[in-house]
């Protein structure tokens, strides 16, 4: 009596049976099966040697599959939670995006801004550059505490004309109570806070929650 297939029944006892609908056989039911299969056997003509091999080598085969599935699994779910981990943890610090520049379409009116700067200010100015490097617009800057602020430009460059439809960097440069001088750029921002979207964290920088993925430096502010 070999255990040649799988069928929808595992046996229980003599005369109980449970129905499997999916024909599954797990390393359970299969060693019950096995030892039912044994207890069965006729002592005058017992089960070939190579059998009673092959079925034990299947019966580990499937426990060292199961227990390799659920390391995976485990694995998996520690993977996920040290990701979440890791990015709840970058609260607080500088998310770079890398992204320096703002799009100007034709359909544009005007164009809204973020930069961060990480030390009050005591005097500086924002400058917008055309992609050779031009200034074609300058915002003075004048005294303010450190933090996150907004800016607002109608697409106008200093001599009052609109500019064309390009991409344009936005960069300061300010002096500090202190005297102390500073740069910062557009796409720097403190991560203030970190949610999560079926099961992707996205990082709040300026006024914009972005993909953690599209965080392309995070480091602590140096001033």
């Amino acid at each position: 009596m070999a255990i040649t297939s799988v069928s929808n029944t595992v046996t229980q006892s003599d005369n109980d049976f449970v129905y499997n609908p999916n024909s599954q056989l797990d390393k359970d039911a299969f060693m019950q099966l096995f030892l039912k299969e044994l207890e069965m056997q006729d002592p005058t003509d017992p089960m070939d040697t190579d059998k009673m091999l092959e079925q034990t080598a299947y019966l580990s085969t499937m426990e060292m599959n199961q227990n390799m599935q659920t390391t995976l699994d485990n694995l998996s779910k520690t993977l996920q939670t040290n990701s979440e981990l890791g990015a709840i943890s970058a609260i607080g610090k500088i998310g770079d995006t890398g992204y320096r520049y703002i799009n100007v379409t034709d359909d544009d009116n005007s164009v809204s801004f973020d930069l961060y700067f990480g030390d009050d200010i005591s005097s500086g100015k924002v400058e917008i550059k055309d992609k050779n490097g031009n200034v074609v617009r300058t915002f003075p800057l004048e005294a303010h505490t450190k933090g996150v602020l907004n800016f607002d430009w109608d697409l106008t460059n200093d001599a009052g004309e609109r500019v064309p439809s390009d991409t344009y960097e936005v960069t300061a440069t300010y002096t500090s109570p202190d005297g102390s001088e500073h740069t910062t750029a557009l796409g720097a921002y403190p991560i203030e806070s970190i949610k999560f979207e079926n099961g992707e964290p996205y990082a709040k920088l300026g006024s914009n929650y972005l993909p953690f993925s599209e965080i392309k430096e995070i480091y602590e502010w140096q001033g």
